[in-house]
């Protein structure tokens, strides 16, 4: 049994149990998922950043060795999540699948090689992004939504400005020349960064 309260964030300790959790459930309506995630959740499961968060953020399934869409999410996974939710007093959507339309235009290269995974139990596996990658998808986040919680993670992770140019010469490849181009430009400045790859 888990201790039933609220926790509207998710912190280090939280995610795991949570995690453990979303395993036990899994296992009783004998499903199996491996959940590859990004997001606040996975930069506090490699001990990257020391926040919260309110949800998990899901960019693919692995079956196979291959990352597929994560929407729809499998019956089983969601029907676990909505009794984890409960249980945990999370949000309903903490377990989110919204981040998989990055898989349209592709993720960084090597973004699977450098996976760090982790097992729950029998039921549920998850991997991780690399800080690397953590840092190429939140600069694209940034430059797309503005948000402070993106710049502030970025700042977090400290990265070099060679790694800030390659995520942005990353992200420019997911977008048309034009606003987007402007809010990276802007978002680089923000970060301290001079712009060396703006397309003209």
């Amino acid at each position: 049994m888990y201790n039933i309260r609220s926790m509207e964030r998710i912190g280090s300790n939280g995610l795991q149990s949570i995690l453990a959790a979303m395993n036990d459930q899994l296992k009783i309506s004998a499903a199996s998922v491996h959940l590859v995630v990004i997001g606040g959740s996975g930069l506090i499961a490699i001990d990257a950043v020391d926040r919260t968060t309110r949800d998990v953020d899901v960019v693919a399934l692995e079956v196979e060795g291959e990352l597929i869409s994560a929407e729809p999410m499998p019956q089983a996974v969601l029907d676990a999540a909505t009794t984890v939710a409960r249980d945990f007093g999370l949000e309903s959507n903490w377990l989110n699948a919204g981040p998989t339309s990055l898989l349209l235009h592709g993720l960084p290269d090597g973004f699977v090689d450098r996976l760090t995974r982790q097992d729950f139990g029998d039921a549920l596996r998850v991997s991780f992004a690399s800080r690397i990658d953590q840092v190429f998808l939140k600069l694209y986040a940034a430059a797309d939504r503005r948000e402070s919680r993106d710049f502030a993670d970025l700042r977090r992770l400290e990265p070099s400005d060679e790694e800030l140019r390659a995520a942005a010469a990353w992200a420019r490849t997911h977008n048309m020349p034009g606003p987007f181009d402007e809010e990276m430009a802007r978002a680089l400045a923000d970060l301290g960064v001079e712009d060396e790859g703006r397309i003209a």
